[in-house]
């Protein structure tokens, strides 16, 4: 690669033996080519370093011991040399070959710190994590967000405010949350991109949701100490959640199939939720209604059209 890159992909790992060839291969497809590609691996006991070995990726380890979602980032923009970088989850992959070119393309703005682009999920999702797909990452894009909601499994940010403040390597989730609100309070503005669209695959056990979601509510306490989750709220949005789901499922025709998937994943998210609140301020209105409120009932959008031809991926 002759000069410096156009962006880093950053791509933290572990045991993603089953989605990384994928990752890998979209980036390859892009229509953006100067890239480098650093994989920070935190113990892979599969066969995840030697499938990155068939590609372009820089391999960085992290020991199992010592890592937090912010230690692993911060190990791989520290080796970047991009002025940009994008950060993706193992476990996504681009829909479209202009994918980097549209999450990268709001920082021209010099007011924009961050950049994040829309989220669905594969063909095996949840019919509720489905839904939560939908809420937070919408049809249409937002180029200046005031609010400091966002995901790092598919963002893109400026390597330089990143030096200035590193990700909080002592939270248990949500480092991405908590930089955005930096740069939020610093007079920065974020972007919401739709059209840089990835598949973001989870295929997580109920044990394993429970656990996503108590150790995001961890680091929500952490970040907003005032806030509570009280256990009225619990049953209310649980039940709500529930509700809209199979609402949404019914005029799919679709009840029967995720009837027992929506009640065992909504018990999980918000119990979970209710319980890493106990364990660990202030939350805007706005933040509360991304995290925890149903899809509403009449507002589902149609998927947008695009005049780009969508990345044949071998199965």
């Amino acid at each position: 690669m002759a000069g410096k890159p156009a962006c880093a992909v950053i791509i933290r790992a572990y045991n993603e033996e089953k989605h990384i060839g994928r990752l890998l291969e979209g980036i390859l497809q892009q229509t953006l080519r100067e890239v480098e590609i650093i994989l920070v691996d935190s113990g892979s006991s599969d066969c995840t370093l030697a499938i990155a070995a068939q590609y372009p990726v820089q391999v960085a380890h992290i020991h199992p011991d010592e890592f937090s979602f912010g230690r692993s980032l911060n190990l791989g923009l520290s080796l970047a040399s991009a002025e940009y970088a994008i950060i993706a989850s193992a476990h996504v992959y681009p829909v479209y070959p202009d994918w980097l070119e549209r999450l990268l393309a709001p920082l021209q703005d010099a007011g924009i710190a961050l950049a994040y682009g829309k989220q669905r999920g594969g063909p095996e999702a949840l019919f509720p994590e489905q839904q939560i797909f939908m809420r937070w990452y919408p049809e249409q894009s937002n180029p200046h967000q005031q609010h400091p909601f966002c995901n790092n499994a598919n963002a893109a940010i400026r390597r330089r405010l990143w030096q200035e403040h590193p990700y909080d390597e002592t939270l248990s989730g949500l480092e991405d949350l908590a930089w955005a609100r930096w740069a939020v309070e610093q007079g920065y503005a974020l972007a919401y991109v739709a059209e840089a669209e990835v598949i973001h695959i989870h295929q997580e056990s109920p044990d394993a949701v429970y656990n996503r979601y108590k150790r995001e509510a961890m680091a929500f306490k952490r970040i907003f100490p005032h806030e509570h989750f009280r256990f009225n709220e619990f049953l209310y949005l649980m039940g709500s959640n529930i509700l809209s789901d199979l609402w949404h499922a019914a005029r799919q025709r679709a009840l029967r199939k995720h009837f027992a998937d929506v009640l065992w994943f909504r018990w999980m998210q918000f119990w979970g939720t209710y319980q890493g609140y106990r364990r660990s301020g202030p939350l805007t209105q706005h933040l509360r209604q991304k995290f925890y409120y149903p899809h509403a009932i009449a507002g589902a959008q149609p998927p947008q059209p695009r005049n780009v031809r969508p990345i044949r991926y071998r199965d």
